[in-house]
């Protein structure tokens, strides 16, 4: 009845007109180029863009994949004619850039989002950017962040002032393999060599200065990162910038040259048997909640909270639903692709389907589990917990578990789940 889910004016114009001209610049901007590798031509950057009664959402990943970013605009700060939930993705192209750039202070923009197109319109004309496919490794990407966010806690809150002494005192560059971590000073932040506890890491430093041309809106800044102490492994991080009526999220993987479409966070979710099963039964009762209460799911499912926590990170790891740091929730976004084709984009686990058809997994008397691949075979000790599981193989010997499991632990998990044996504690 109505051609777009969401019709309205923003009430801050030149706030979401800089934030959006930021997203667009991540998304065209590849902050690692692998060695003797050209950097692909892009034609257009590829923001996902939903609408929910809360507001409007506009997501994207930079070329390397190695730095996500979000807009998020309050439906307090957006005069609309028309709301409905919806998602769709779109080019912006350089017409909607520089209208967006040539936008006057106290000018009006007009926002139409439907399901094929964004219509933008300002004094000086409208311009229309039509829907695309997702990139490939967006997919991945999109599923890894957001089960990394989900075990994130926020660690530093900044005001305005010191929000921009730390993003203004932050390096231009740094050599490829720097990690910085971010640790408390006598006023704000200080970038620090090593970790400490409480500490939130910031691999390639200058990749947080994405935030710099929205300082002058900013009113704080929150850094948020999982758990750290003087031995902590490079670990991805993200932070929310505080704007008028809007925030603005940027998480960064933990190198420069490892994007997040290969970290693997999601492989343990997607070797599971139950959680599948709980996940469809979960999906199905969601309908574009922009914040999904954990335990109302939980009643409506009739599932205890810990198996819907874990259907919602299966659900992330195809794309249905993303984590909102700020409010320490899940939101429901259903990506537009097939809701079992970031399976396929996953090497590991379908070598460990493999190894299990294959009958090349084993339990032992001691517990273990022996995996045959090809000629060799490893052994694998199955925690409680996947981040306990051990493996022989020079994956882990090398990763540590650092870029998720190997195929093997995966193939025992798997090989575990549909015999219904409980793995042992190492």
């Amino acid at each position: 009845a109505h051609p777009f889910f969401f019709s309205g004016f923003v009430e801050q114009p030149a706030v979401v007109a800089a934030a959006l001209l930021a997203l667009a610049r991540i998304s065209r901007t590849r902050f690692y180029v692998p060695p003797n590798t050209l950097a692909a031509v892009l034609r257009a950057a590829d923001p996902v863009v939903t609408s929910t009664p809360e507001g409007l959402r506009f997501e994207a990943f930079s070329v390397c994949c190695g730095v996500y970013a979000r807009l998020d605009v309050d439906a307090s700060a957006l005069d609309a004619d028309h709301v409905a939930s919806g998602v769709t993705n779109v080019d912006v192209n350089p017409p909607l850039r520089q209208a967006l750039a040539g936008l006057r202070p106290a000018e009006p923009l007009h926002l139409n989002v439907g399901q094929d197109e964004l219509r933008v319109t300002t004094l000086d004309g409208e311009v229309v950017e039509e829907k695309v496919a997702l990139p490939r490794r967006w997919l991945k990407g999109f599923a890894e962040t957001q089960v990394l966010c989900a075990g994130m806690t926020a660690r530093y809150d900044l005001d305005a002032v010191g929000a921009r002494g730390f993003i203004q005192g932050l390096p231009k560059s740094s050599p490829t393999r720097a990690v910085m971590w971010a640790t408390r000073a006598v006023r704000g932040l200080r970038l620090a060599s090593r970790p400490a506890a409480g500490a939130v890491c910031v691999a390639g430093p200058e990749r947080l200065r994405v935030l710099e041309p929205l300082l002058r809106f900013a009113t704080g800044l929150r850094g948020f990162g999982p758990d750290a102490d003087p031995s902590s492994a490079p670990v991805a991080s993200a932070w929310v910038l505080a704007l008028p009526g809007a925030r603005f999220t940027v998480a960064l993987s933990p190198e420069k040259s490892r994007g997040f479409s290969g970290e693997g966070a999601v492989l343990h979710a997607l070797a599971g048997a139950e959680v599948a099963e709980d996940a469809d039964l979960v999906s199905a009762l969601l309908a574009f909640e922009p914040r999904i209460d954990v335990a109302v799911l939980a009643g409506r499912a009739a599932l205890p909270e810990p198996r819907v926590r874990a259907a919602l990170d299966l659900l992330a790891s195809s794309g249905q639903v993303g984590f909102d740091l700020a409010q320490g929730a899940y939101f429901h976004r259903p990506l537009p692709m097939q809701a079992d084709a970031l399976a396929s984009l996953h090497p590991r686990l379908a070598q460990a389907h493999g190894l299990v058809a294959a009958g090349g997994v084993h339990a032992t008397s001691d517990g273990r589990v022996e995996v045959r691949s090809g000629t060799p075979t490893y052994t694998v000790t199955l925690g409680a917990d996947p981040d306990e599981d051990r493996c022989t193989c020079p994956w882990y010997a090398k990763y540590r578990g650092g870029r998720g499991p190997c195929k093997h632990v995966l193939a025992a998990r798997i090989a575990t789940h549909s015999t219904g044996e409980e793995g042992t504690t190492p």
